[in-house]
């Protein structure tokens, strides 16, 4: 079992240095540590955050490559500088705000094993302030059959929580400037080009999910956006056009009502206690 593999990650001024801190230690805590830890700055950081990152770097300089893009470009274009510099096949994808399981990625390495697999993911449990308030779990199908059908209408995999092949990622085209859906672009395109993948069923990460988790996903924009994003799917031939009606009829719904409504849809209806 190839057990080398890089972390990918990008970071934003707006983020707490706690939280980026706590991520960064929860990858290095892993029962099988990362080789590489690819951290892109998207634009100018605040001196708390800067004070993190230089704190890792110098208690580990070979692990950590600090890349520092002078202007914010989005998620999607960080990731896809951070991509280029990661030195193994296998990345693992983090965010600065989450915190993975210790057994995280060594749940997830076996699964490589079969060559015909190029994305894994897994379940995620939500939480709010800290771990000990635990909320309900994303759980994502399982096998690839499953995850090609789930993909036509919602994003088959946790973003966070993926491990995928670096060179699948490329030859897809890398990330896109698909804003709110710069992950779920780049799976579709993977699927499409017959890449398969498959999410582990037991819990790798805790995300971190309060009031400002669905307050991003309301609005008019969002709503806008999505709906041009399912639109795209269809037109691709990913998805069918009852795909399209479900998809993108009940997430405007869902956009448009209060947050707190929002929310209570999200636990109840798209999650599992």
């Amino acid at each position: 079992m190839e057990e080398k593999y890089s972390v990918l990650m990008s970071v934003y001024y707006k983020e707490k240095p706690k939280y980026l801190e706590e991520s960064i230690l929860s990858m290095l805590h892993q029962t099988i540590p990362p080789s590489d830890f690819v951290i892109v700055c998207d634009g100018m950081l605040t001196p708390k955050l800067e004070e993190v990152l230089d704190d890792a770097q110098s208690t580990n300089p070979q692990l950590f490559q600090i890349i520092r893009l002078k202007e914010r470009r989005g998620l999607g274009r960080a990731l896809n500088v951070g991509l280029r510099r990661c030195r193994y096949e296998l990345v693992a994808r983090m965010d600065s705000d989450d915190i993975s399981r210790k057994r995280r990625c060594e749940m997830q390495l076996p699964v490589f094993e079969n060559p015909e697999i190029a994305i894994v993911g897994g379940t995620v449990w939500e939480f709010e302030g800290s771990r000990n308030h635990l909320k309900a779990r994303r759980v994502m199908p399982e096998r690839p059959e499953e995850i090609q059908s789930f993909a036509r209408r919602r994003n088959p995999f946790n973003h966070p929580a993926v491990m995928y092949r670096k060179s699948a990622v490329q030859r897809a085209g890398g990330y896109r400037s698909c804003t709110y859906f710069e992950d779920y672009d780049l799976w579709t395109r993977m699927l499409s080009r017959g890449e398969k993948g498959y999410n582990v069923q037991e819990p790798v990460l805790y995300m971190r999910a309060g009031e400002e988790l669905y307050q991003r996903r309301g609005g008019m924009d969002y709503a806008r956006r999505a709906i041009v994003f399912r639109y795209s799917l269809y037109r691709r031939g990913f998805s069918r056009w009852n795909d399209f009606l479900i998809s993108a009829g009940g997430q405007f719904a869902v956009c448009l009502l209060p947050n707190g409504f929002r929310k209570e849809i999200y636990a109840k209806l798209l999650r599992k206690e």
